[in-house]
């Protein structure tokens, strides 16, 4: 299952806030100090974090989990694609978790952790109603996973 478009909006105006703050104080620092290098660098952030905008559409449709039998898979990426399996079993925590933006769209990021560090997966961009399904869901399964069942 592919995570919700709305989530396409709340990375953008993430990266729009990031821009906005770096290249202004760039800006700043220009005009205040002649620091001609810092122009430069207000430009480039700029022009970096504007391609980074147009690429973001398609990053978030990378975004995708899907429960098996036995686990969670989980995948995101374009060029850099990172796959994670979770067992089920393994899961100590589901927690739901949510932005001022998302939470103005509705939507909601799910994070699993488990007792490898490395393995902390989260699913954004998921609808709060589908958010609170799957958390209950995956701490059933979770539960009897653990308990042999």
């Amino acid at each position: 299952m592919r995570v919700s478009p709305k989530y396409i909006v709340v990375e953008v105006v993430g990266s729009l806030i990031g821009m906005v703050v770096f290249v202004g104080v760039f800006l700043v620092m220009y005009a205040l100090w002649a620091q001609w290098w810092a122009l430069w660098a207000a430009i480039v952030i700029g022009v970096v974090s504007l391609i980074g905008i147009v690429l973001e559409p398609r990053r978030v449709r990378s975004i995708a989990y899907r429960l098996r039998e036995d686990d969670l898979l989980f995948r995101r990426g374009i060029m850099f694609q990172r796959q994670v399996a979770v067992p089920y079993g393994r899961m100590q925590l589901v927690d739901i978790t949510r932005g001022p933006v998302a939470r103005a769209l509705g939507l909601a990021d799910l994070k699993f952790v488990t007792a490898a560090a490395s393995t902390a997966v989260t699913v954004p961009g998921l609808p709060m109603e589908e958010a609170d399904r799957l958390r209950d869901e995956l701490v059933a399964l979770a539960e009897t996973r653990r308990a042999g069942l």
